[in-house]
């Protein structure tokens, strides 16, 4: 049997800097990446509530969309995210910080905190029943404020990381956006 070897371009984009500044083009990466019809969610992380207002009005109608914060988000971007046909789910646990966690939280932090947030927010969603398990999903992530990253990743609870079944597995499919410039506390 002959093996068909298929190519595909894809693009990333690389932002210069980290920070909210990149919220608004991350928004339209998200948007033209869901173009191709094969993505059903986004998840988006926003501590106040604030960045996933903005892609709740961005998105509505093209994606379900879910908002995850570690915190309480503010009671009136809560109220704005359920009205535009958001889910929030606020008050989570952190994945990545959990007992025997610290070594991989560190990797993912490698390649920015944003995209350590946007693999932690698919572990937190899948942990709350929030997604269709094993689907893939555009995640968006952000270093302290706004959003600089978006990846697409396997919807895979915190349990099954690394488990042996490949269909279970947390895989990161594609990188869509990410700064070039990291964050260290």
């Amino acid at each position: 049997m002959i093996e068909r070897v298929v190519r595909e371009m894809r693009k990333i984009e690389y932002f210069t800097n980290y920070g909210s500044q990149n919220t608004e083009r991350i928004i339209e990466i998200v948007q033209e990446r869901l173009k191709k019809n094969d993505i059903k969610t986004v998840v988006v992380a926003s501590t106040s509530g604030e960045t996933g207002v903005k892609f709740s009005k961005a998105l509505k109608s093209q994606t379900n969309i879910i908002v995850v914060s570690h915190k309480e988000m503010h009671q009136n971007f809560k109220q704005q995210i359920i009205e535009l046909g958001g889910k929030s789910v606020d008050k989570t646990h952190l994945a990545l910080h959990l007992e025997g966690m610290d070594d991989i939280r560190e990797t993912y932090r490698t390649f920015g905190q944003g995209f350590k947030v946007a693999v932690e927010i698919i572990l937190i969603a899948a942990d709350k029943g929030e997604l269709h398990l094993y689907e893939d999903i555009i995640s968006v992530g952000g270093t302290a404020r706004g959003a600089d990253t978006a990846i697409i990743a396997r919807a895979t609870p915190t349990k099954e990381l690394f488990v042996k079944d490949d269909v279970k597995r947390f895989e990161i499919r594609e990188v869509l956006a990410m700064p070039l410039k990291k964050k260290w506390w």
